[in-house]
């Protein structure tokens, strides 16, 4: 097999379909009946400069394949696969690509860098392969240019694969050596510059040690600086693309250098190529999110003690310079740039940009931006016109209402005239953008001046309505605008400005889903969307007619439904067409069910709805539409106790939903949907219960559990108890380890990142809403003392999340709650352990004096449960 190896991987790349499934099959084949034997095989095909380019190209990429996968349970299977093959057959891998690295054929050194770092990535954190640093920088001294470009590349993506707490602080420094040195204009040809250019951007978060070092950073800074003025476009990028990573990585040391990056950054800009001045933009757009971030944390006024990275207020500095800077470059659009495509230019940089200073410096943006809008926005040029009204719409977020309130009304009038009147479909598009802006920025209940008054609603109303016949770009901005006017007269109270238009945009809406060219620009996407919004925000009065467009939108599904022989193409559209519908539908119920008068009438239509739904489910065979399923939690929620009707037909639909751990999402709407039906049907859910928690157990015992589908998970448990009480007994010795075990799993991660903060934050509370439907469902019941022997661990999880000090309110509220719950359900059996507990007092006091009613309110409930409980 071994000999044939090549003839095989060349005919994997036949254009003959046949012959290349053959070739497929039999390397299928060989790795399955001899790994090792394939692996070695495909190395020594790798480093053989005897062998065609193409074979050893395929070869690389088999192994970089057998390495790695972006599924995290495949990944874990392809890790243990590796280190389980024999130490020798290993050995003779990794000397057969180290020896590609010289092998004066790129496509094979290159790949062979790939397939070094994913091998370093498995064996390094295992303490393996200890010698492989060491051999690569002793091949930076004194090789062919072209190895010495092979291995800083292979450093590069050495570090973008392995943690830089694997790597020893004196292996760190001389890999920053070996890159800046390979950075060096003095040294070596432009492929090693930009190869270590390359490889630094990697190597930068390995670097937080050198970069306290004054020295160090200044040597690193003046060399990233000098890339930046190479000759060579792609160095320059590169370049830029490190200064990028350093603004957020080393923001706090970036004082020194901001005037001369400044400088750099501003001559990119205007003077270079579009890649490099892009990067350029990208820098300070990043300083932007550095400071936004600060100032959000810790307020614009806070003392430089309340935070580890003070605010050094660069944008602030800069504005005077930079802001003229990012105007010029919203003047240089693309006459043929692709509306639908969103392609991504230094125009849209310039803006984007734009908004973020916005963001970061509030109103002192407004002076240094209007003069250049005066100046443009009725210049015969379009690109002059397009600039102003992107400029105007760029800084909409961040000045405060008042700065910006009286520079909209005066603009209103003339965009509403340009959306309909400008010849230029840019800046029609741009133009209806903005007004998407505004309605979403300055617009709704809290406004003191409101923008839309009776005087200009109904011109609105009658532009937008115009522009959604307009080209399909200007037709999805147009939309957008119309779903966040009606956002923002949500709260509005009984009678909104847009009821009287009501039954005319619902009707435009769904004529817009119906366009022949609907499909470009997400444009019938975006017609469904907004139509969900104009439902979800109307008022009482339109009822009657959201009640008119349930048979329409069925009738619409049961269309998708009825299309046979469909293509893959076209199958893809008609299951996106039925998850928009679905999502209408959602809207609708909810809209519906949750008022008395509107829910009686649109129980008539409960049957035919659920009805869709099933076959909407039975045309995906093996997997579950998403939106199908949160639909169908608003129904459950909607027909109450009469959605166990359903449940016989609709059963296999959840649990194929439950089982489908693969696609998270759906796996996780899917449980969220149990609790719905819980909710609503109560202990009718009981004949179902033994299938439903099997499930989640077996979901939960699988390594390959995306860990964002727990939380929901242990919520169940706590809706499926409540639902039937004392009949969760039989699942309580499945049920209670495992949330035990996931509480003591969340205490290890003190010191994490914000991330894994959050997600802790999600899975404890989770938890938390376990335990606290466990006991309310068992409360006056006589089996309660099955949950004695359970107490005093979820006392000590209690102290734990008090004493760690990083919960938010969410877990704060449930987890006093759940205190509660304790004294309530088992009375002097917890009282006594509440009073032993270490922090339950302190808990329970700062919580009652919280600033969240919520928090308070529980905490009141709380208080007067635990003195019964102790008091017995």
């Amino acid at each position: 097999m071994a000999m044939e190896v090549t003839q095989i991987l060349l005919n994997a790349q036949s254009v003959d379909g046949s012959v290349r499934k053959h070739a497929e099959e039999s390397l299928k084949h060989f790795q399955e009946q001899n790994l090792a034997g394939f692996l070695l095989s495909l190395s020594g095909e790798l480093a053989s400069d005897e062998k065609p380019v193409d074979s050893r190209k395929l070869a690389g990429l088999i192994l970089k394949n057998a390495l790695d996968a972006k599924e995290q349970h495949r990944k874990f299977e392809l890790v243990q696969r590796w280190l389980s093959l024999d130490v020798g057959v290993k050995t003779q891998i990794k000397t057969c690509l180290l020896q590609t690295l010289s092998s004066p054929v790129h496509e094979a050194r290159s790949t062979a860098s790939q397939v070094i770092a994913k091998v370093a990535g498995i064996e390094l954190p295992q303490k393996q392969w200890p010698e492989l640093i060491g051999s690569l920088l002793s091949n930076i001294h004194q090789v062919p240019v072209h190895v010495k470009q092979a291995t800083l590349e292979t450093l590069g993506y050495l570090c973008e694969e392995v943690s830089p707490d694997v790597v020893e602080q004196d292996h760190v420094n001389k890999i920053l050596t070996a890159v800046v040195q390979g950075m060096n204009a003095t040294e070596g040809s432009n492929d090693v510059r930009l190869a270590a250019t390359r490889a630094l951007y990697n190597a930068l978060s390995f670097a937080q040690v050198n970069f306290s070092n004054d020295m160090e950073r200044d040597y690193i800074m003046r060399v990233v600086c000098e890339a930046t003025l190479s000759q060579e476009v792609k160095i320059r990028q590169a370049a830029f693309e490190c200064l990028v990573s350093i603004s957020s990585s080393y923001y706090e040391k970036l004082a020194p250098y901001i005037q001369d990056i400044f400088n750099i950054t501003a001559k990119a800009v205007r003077e270079d190529e579009e890649p490099v001045a892009l990067q350029a933009i990208e820098f300070w757009s990043s300083i932007c999110d550095e400071e936004i971030d600060i100032l959000e944390d810790y307020g614009a006024d806070f003392t430089t003690a309340d935070s580890d990275v003070p605010c050094f207020y660069f944008i602030k500095q800069a504005l005077p310079a930079l802001v003229p800077m990012l105007l010029e470059t919203l003047l240089k659009q693309e006459e043929d740039q692709d509306q639908d495509e969103g392609a991504w230019n230094l125009a849209m940089a310039g803006g984007t940009c734009l908004g973020l200073v916005a963001r970061t410096v509030g109103d002192d943006i407004v002076p240094l931006v209007m003069p250049f809008i005066e100046e443009n926005i009725t210049k015969p040029d379009w690109r002059q016109r397009e600039g102003a009204t992107y400029a105007f719409g760029s800084i909409l977020e961040g000045p405060s209402p008042n700065k910006l309130t009286p520079l909209v009304n005066v603009a209103l009038n003339f965009m509403l005239t340009a959306l309909t009147k400008d010849p230029n479909n840019h800046v029609k598009d741009t133009t209806a953008w903005t007004l998407g802006r505004i309605f979403e920025f300055l617009h709704g209940s809290t406004m003191e001046t409101p923008i839309i008054t009776p005087a200009n609603c109904q011109q609105i109303i009658t532009v937008l309505l115009q522009s959604m016949k307009d080209a399909p770009n200007v037709a999805e901005k147009a939309c957008g605008a119309f779903y966040f006017l009606a956002q923002g007269f949500e709260d509005i109270g009984q009678s909104s400005p847009l009821t009287p238009y009501f039954q005319e945009i619902v009707q435009s809406l769904l004529t817009v889903t119906h366009r022949e060219d609907a499909g470009e620009s997400r444009l019938r996407t975006a017609a469904y969307e907004t139509l969900n919004e104009v439902v979800r925000c109307s008022t009482d009065e339109t009822a009657p007619m959201v009640l008119q467009l349930v048979p329409v939108i069925m009738m619409e599904l049961h269309k998708t439904l009825e299309e046979q022989k469909l293509s893959s193409d076209e199958r893809q559209k008609q299951n996106e067409l039925q998850g928009l519908l679905c999502g209408c539908l959602q809207v609708i119920i909810q809209k519906l069910g949750s008022s008395e008068p509107t829910k009686y009438v649109f129980m008539q239509y409960a049957d035919q709805i659920m009805s869709l739904f099933l076959r909407v489910f039975a045309c995906r065979s093996a997997t579950v539409h998403e939106e199908a399923m949160l639909a169908i939690g608003a129904l459950a929620y909607a027909t109450g106790p009469d959605f166990a009707k359903y449940m016989p037909e609709f059963y296999k639909y959840l649990e194929m939903g439950i089982q489908n751990f693969e696609e998270y999402q759906v796996c996780a709407v899917t449980v969220g949907v149990v609790g719905d039906i819980c909710r609503a049907v109560e202990d009718k859910v009981l004949p179902w219960c033994d299938g439903i928690m099997t499930q989640l157990l077996k979901d939960l015992a699988s390594n390959q559990l995306h860990r964002s589908v727990k939380p929901p998970i242990f919520s169940c448990f706590g809706d499926i108890a409540l639902a039937i009480g004392e009949s969760f007994e039989k699942y309580l010795m499945y049920a209670m380890p495992m949330l035990q075990s996931a509480a003591e799993l969340s205490s290890h991660t003190s010191g994490a990142d914000d991330e894994m903060v959050e997600y802790t934050n999600l899975l404890r509370n989770g938890i938390l809403e376990a335990y606290s439907g466990i006991f309310q469902g068992f409360k006056n019941s006589p089996k309660t003392q099955l949950l004695i022997p359970y107490a005093p661990h979820i006392i000590q999880f209690l102290d734990l999340i008090y004493m760690e000090k990083d919960m938010d309110d969410v877990v704060m509220k449930t987890a006093i709650g759940v205190l509660g719950d304790l004294a309530d359900t088992l009375g002097s059996n917890a009282g006594s352990l509440i009073q032993q507990s270490l922090s339950s007092k302190d808990f329970l006091n700062e919580c009652l004096s919280s600033d969240d009613h919520l928090i308070k309110e529980s905490a009141e409930w709380a208080k007067l449960a635990i003195s019964r409980a102790i008091s017995v």
